[in-house]
């Protein structure tokens, strides 16, 4: 039996105090029903013996406190969940936003989910291609990773959330693959961009969307990741497919989060934020992996812009804690035009090695992959050194690390937002640029792989 109260006592802006209670759970769901049949809806933030503390949905502005009922319903958020949901593009709690039908749902979930036994955890082994080279090649994806991308205000992190929508696919097999996007907190031209590129691309086929907007309530925006995670955890575990779950902006999430910890007078910790803001955040990520004896996955990218671009804010900070690794947005090589502007050398996939290699990549992707990142690296260095001195202070070896390192910008990491390359690709233009390099300085490249693939190359260059 539904319990129902007229005892509401306080409203202050999206929060109700209603006395007299029992029975009632934290996250319970709760209906407002208004004398004129209006239903405006929320849920419990707080319980104090008799007395519930509510965040409202929606605004509380024409709510009377004497003839108002509040009706608890015994549940937390909920979202029903169905194989039509592909396709479609939802707002942040789950309602149908692109004019079509509600979805029948085959069950409802709790948006909360449950947390994955570690001991049923399967290790993540399978290589993802993005068709992004900076990420294929260097920072591999690999299935069931969380791999963040730490990006700032004003970079394309929107173009690459969508290009890799677009192009993430699992090579080599003809398993089923989905996306499930969340875009939180954006503006709607951001929306109207991201659901215009979908469909525009046909991306939208595979993808569930949910879209939460900037002037949407707070609460919403804590629902909307959690929506998107309760999706794909259908998908993935019940319906076997590979599934990659894409958020846009954990920063937005976390200034939410940290809006109603505000309002529920809770001690602040670091730079405001909730002190529990570290487990809130790994309850979203953990929720990434593969499980023993299931065939589906969840693999996450979730993109944060890190406020003042300070790599030490709490947001990245304890993102970079949870997850394994991060992609990191450079502002300097924006501004040299390249796109998208990943800057390899201080990003980092934890997983990569677990994903490439014979029969998931190529046989050379491990060697050509150390030995582009050390001689980017030398080629930095070399490019600092003559700022500093001038040209006039590099020995012959320096200048060609330079130049590989120009080359390297213009060619492997700048693709643009539309091309797709494929890892073959990827590889073969590893090996054209170290190329340019003195064959001796390729030390952590094996014999037998120079052989291969660089003496033909020499040799061409030579005819």
């Amino acid at each position: 039996m539904l319990k129902e109260y007229n005892t509401i006592r306080e409203i202050v802006g999206p929060l109700m105090l209603v006395d007299g209670v029992e029975g009632v759970k934290y996250n319970e769901l709760v209906e407002i029903r208004q004398a004129n049949g209006e239903i405006r809806s929320g849920k419990v933030l707080e319980i104090d013996r008799d007395k519930a503390l509510v965040q409202l949905f929606e605004p509380s502005q024409g709510i009377k406190m004497t003839t108002a009922h509040a009706r608890f319903l015994g549940h937390g958020i909920e979202l029903g969940v169905s194989e039509d949901m592909l396709g479609r593009v939802f707002d942040g709690m789950g309602r149908p936003r692109d004019g079509g039908a509600p979805i029948i749902p085959d069950k409802k979930l709790d948006i909360n989910g449950q947390p994955i036994n570690p001991v049923a955890r399967d290790y993540p082994n399978e290589f993802i291609q993005t068709g992004i080279s900076a990420i294929d090649g260097l920072n591999t994806l690999v299935r069931g990773q969380k791999l963040p991308v730490f990006s700032m205000s004003g970079m394309p992190h929107a173009e690459l959330a969508a290009q890799i929508a677009r192009q993430a696919k699992v090579l080599g097999t003809d398993e089923k693959f989905a996306v499930v996007f969340a875009a939180v907190g954006i503006t709607f031209e951001e929306a109207d961009f991201f659901i215009s590129d979908f469909r525009r691309t046909g991306a939208i086929e595979r993808a569930v969307m949910f879209i939460n907007l900037a002037n949407d309530p707070a609460v919403e925006r804590i629902s909307t990741p959690r929506m998107a995670l309760t999706a794909a955890e259908y998908l993935a575990f019940e319906k076997d497919m590979h599934v990659l779950v894409i958020t846009t902006d954990i920063t937005n999430y976390a200034e939410a989060l940290r809006e109603v910890s505000a309002a529920r007078k809770e001690v602040p910790g670091r730079r405001g934020y909730p002190g529990y803001m570290y487990t809130d955040l790994a309850s979203l990520y953990e929720r990434a992996g593969r499980i023993v004896g299931k065939k589906g996955s969840i693999t996450q990218i979730p993109i944060l812009t890190m406020p003042e671009d300070d790599k030490t804010h709490p947001i990245p900070d304890l993102t970079g804690y949870i997850t394994e690794g991060q992609i990191i947005i450079s502002r300097e090589l924006y501004k040299k035009g390249i796109t998208p502007p990943i800057d390899v050398l201080p990003s980092l996939s934890r997983l990569k090695d677990k994903g490439i290699g014979v029969g998931k990549t190529r046989e050379d992707h491990a060697d050509t992959m150390n030995q582009l990142f050390s001689a980017y690296a030398q080629g930095k260095e070399a490019k600092e050194l003559s700022s500093i001195l001038g040209d006039a202070a590099l020995t012959e070896t320096d200048k060609k690390f330079a130049k590989f390192a120009d080359e390297f910008e213009k060619r492997y990491v700048s693709q643009g937002f539309n091309v797709n390359r494929s890892i073959e690709e990827t590889l073969d233009l590893g090996w054209d640029l170290l190329a340019l390099l003195p064959r001796g300085e390729l030390k952590r490249i094996r014999d037998a792989y120079l052989e291969k693939y660089l003496d033909p190359r020499l040799q061409n260059k030579e005819n």
